[in-house]
């Protein structure tokens, strides 16, 4: 079925109640704790989360607030920006495909191949033929990962325009964000209609293996709830377990 994000809320529902949905998001968070410890020692299975979504739509807090805490050792993130020379010479999934998790990881992929259906795609540098052989290649990769034991999670945080020119806006007048602001950021969202028509594509096209979450984000605390929820449902489903004791025979 085919998704229309004009017709998706990006907020929460009425009878959400922020205090009793800010509790369960911490009973959510020791969970993942747990489980992540688990998955960590087994090294049977890893864990890919993806972060997409427009500009602003919060993508570094939710990374922040609910991977803290996990071990450093257990988790990476890894933040897709304009491909470098080398990489530009290599097939689009080149530079992805090294950096996935392997067994016992937790990998954050903060953007990802999906930028090379969708800004490639909106600025019109591939053409119609390409991006639909892009959908196929995504669909086996991810098809790859899931057989080998690495489970995929993909979240679109779902912002409203509205909500977006205010953090962008609010980039140049906090000293705490100045280094986030791009002034390219605002002629990106002069194509906010191609943008949600190449990510509904992405959905359509590119949900067969992997699931997409479309997280309303326009308020964190409720964004952060559904992002918790379903990464520790996931790691529950994968069900790791502590390692048997092994000694060493005399």
């Amino acid at each position: 079925m085919a998704i229309k994000l004009s017709e998706i809320s990006t907020v929460e529902p009425k009878d959400a109640e922020k205090d009793r949905i800010k509790r369960r998001t911490e009973k959510y968070l020791v969970k993942i704790e747990d489980l992540q410890k688990k998955l960590y020692a087994e090294e049977k299975k890893a864990l890919l989360v993806i972060f997409q979504g427009m500009d602003a739509s919060g993508k570094d807090g939710a990374i922040k607030n609910i991977f803290r805490g996990l071990i450093p050792m257990g988790v990476n993130v890894h933040c897709f920006k304009k491909p470098t020379e080398e990489e530009f010479g290599h097939d689009f999934l080149w530079r992805v495909h090294h950096v996935v998790p392997r067994k016992g990881m937790i990998q954050i992929f903060n953007r990802s191949h999906y930028e090379d259906v969708l800004i490639q795609r909106v600025h019109k540098w591939i053409d119609e033929d390409t991006v639909k052989n892009r959908f196929e290649h995504i669909n086996s990769f991810e098809k790859l990962l899931e057989d080998t034991g690495t489970r995929v999670l993909k979240f679109y945080l779902h912002i409203s325009k509205e909500a977006q020119l205010e953090r962008l806006l609010e980039r140049k007048t906090n000293p705490e964000k100045h280094w986030k602001h791009n002034p390219d950021d605002m002629k990106e969202r002069e194509l906010w209609d191609d943008y949600m028509e190449a990510y509904e594509d992405c959905f359509k096209h590119c949900s067969e293996h992997a699931t997409w979450h479309i997280i309303p984000a326009d308020k964190n605390w409720y964004k952060e709830y559904l992002i918790a929820k379903y990464v520790c449902e996931a790691l529950e489903e994968m069900d790791p377990q502590w390692p048997a004791l092994v000694e060493n025979e005399a």
